[in-house]
């Protein structure tokens, strides 16, 4: 009988969990819209941190009060800001 259970590796991307990776630690997080926020808290990231996410090999800055959506295999990092109003 051929009745292997399927790895979870094998289909979680198609599950409502995907993975994204924060500061290269690999997270896993619910499909569709995120906020900075919650990415932030997702990765143990401070608050006071700058959070940016990585678009075609560039760094994009993301707005401590935006969102992004989630598909799965995005990357981000983070760093403290640069000293500067804000």
């Amino acid at each position: 009988m051929n009745s292997h259970p399927k790895p979870p590796t094998e289909d979680h991307e198609k599950g409502p969990f995907v993975t994204i990776t924060i500061n290269n630690t690999p997270r896993q997080i619910h499909r569709g819209r995120a906020t900075v926020a919650e990415i932030k808290a997702l990765g143990a990231v401070p608050v006071a941190d700058e959070l940016e996410e990585v678009v075609n090999g560039k760094l994009t800055p993301l707005p401590d009060d935006g969102a992004v959506t989630i598909k799965g295999g995005e990357v981000f990092i983070s760093h403290p800001r640069d000293s500067g109003s804000s």
